[in-house]
């Protein structure tokens, strides 16, 4: 599992689980638009994380950002955290 403190959206955290083919799974938001962040969701899940983050990074709401934005931003954390483990 991993835990993403969201910057500038309504939800403050996002919440999901990567699988050894690189799929995101269990994908949760707190805080937010309920609806709107529950199909975000279910259209993500068992999607290849790449193809996610490509598909939402740079989608504006306020703030300069957004929540798909914010979930394109937490696959990068993800990536990274992956990446420097050893």
């Amino acid at each position: 599992m991993f835990i993403y403190n969201t910057k500038g959206t309504c939800s403050r955290q996002i919440i999901f689980d990567v699988d050894s083919e690189n799929k995101i799974h269990n994908v949760k938001f707190i805080g937010g638009c309920g609806g709107n962040l529950q199909g975000i969701s279910k259209l993500v899940e068992g999607k290849n994380i790449d193809e996610v983050r490509a598909t939402l990074k740079g989608i504006k709401c306020r703030n300069n950002t957004s929540c798909p934005d914010q979930l394109a931003n937490a696959i990068a954390a993800y990536k990274e955290r992956e990446t420097t483990r050893v």
